[in-house]
């Protein structure tokens, strides 16, 4: 989708880290946005940061619930009539051993994390379709969702899951001749926040892994020491998007410890730790 001027963008998890920036990209880009989140004050922060003069709508939501992804896309069409550019981002993480991760855990991270992505595609897509004109939709996966780092079992779980839904969607729209194209993103470390992500956990799922702690000392560390801001990823999405590029691997390392693990299932090989290389 090379034009975007104009053109309408829905961006979930807009309060801070990706969605923040995408936000910003899209408004730099002269799009209209609709900016959702949990966290109703970073949706403010948000604001103020958009070029001036952005016509934005801001609503709080949750994208564990579909009544709440419901009522976004209503607001959306209300107001704007139409979504271009969807971007299913909000996102939660968990770490620790599988064997000591609670039902909590699961619940809190696959609500979020695979069945946001899922509201956002049963609310959208068929408006989207209704539309006929050319749009495009990105979910936010992770590395994790290509490979299988130990201590990220519930997370990696759910961001394969994205992965799988995603090229699931690209093939659907594919065979319906629709003039949506799809990308899914897979960063690596990025500073984003989503390792204080806790701090919007609901209390009634508040039970979590006690063994998390070690394995989230580690990946804040190597978070901190990510190269690329959440800024420079919001800007390698949007160039994906223009390119009509499925696939948005932002760090090179990523594509090697992919190669790495697609030989160990194709020579049938154990699997190789690449967090360790």
């Amino acid at each position: 989708m090379k034009e975007l001027r104009g053109k309408v963008a829905v961006i979930t998890g807009a309060a801070s880290g990706f969605g923040r920036e995408f936000a910003i990209r899209c408004a730099d880009e002269g799009m209209k946005v609709i900016l959702t989140d949990i966290d109703t004050g970073g949706l403010g922060t948000t604001v103020a940061l958009l070029k001036p003069g952005t016509e934005s709508l801001v609503i709080g939501s949750d994208v564990s619930s579909a009544d709440s992804i419901e009522h976004l896309a209503r607001s959306t069409y209300d107001r704007f009539g139409a979504c271009h550019l969807l971007f299913n981002n909000a996102g939660v993480g968990t770490a620790g051993p599988i064997w000591t991760a609670t039902l909590d855990d699961w619940k809190w991270t696959l609500d979020i994390n695979v069945m946001g992505v899922v509201h956002g595609l049963r609310s959208f897509v068929p408006r989207m379709l209704a539309q006929k004109e050319e749009s495009y939709i990105v979910n936010t996966a992770s590395a994790a969702g290509l490979l299988a780092p130990p201590g990220s079992g519930v997370y990696a779980a759910s961001k394969h899951a994205v992965v799988a839904i995603t090229e699931c969607l690209h093939h659907e729209l594919r065979g319906q001749n629709a003039p949506i194209g799809v990308s899914v993103l897979c960063p690596a470390f990025v500073d984003t926040g989503i390792s204080n992500s806790e701090r919007n956990r609901p209390a009634e799922l508040a039970d979590s892994n006690p063994e998390a702690e070690q394995y989230s000392d580690r990946i804040r560390q190597a978070i901190k020491s990510g190269k690329l801001s959440a800024a420079d990823i919001a800007r390698i999405t949007i160039d994906a998007v223009k390119d009509g590029r499925f696939y948005i691997l932002t760090h090179p390392n990523v594509k090697i410890a992919v190669e790495i693990r697609m030989n160990d299932i194709l020579l049938d090989r154990q699997p190789t730790n690449t967090s360790q290389r």
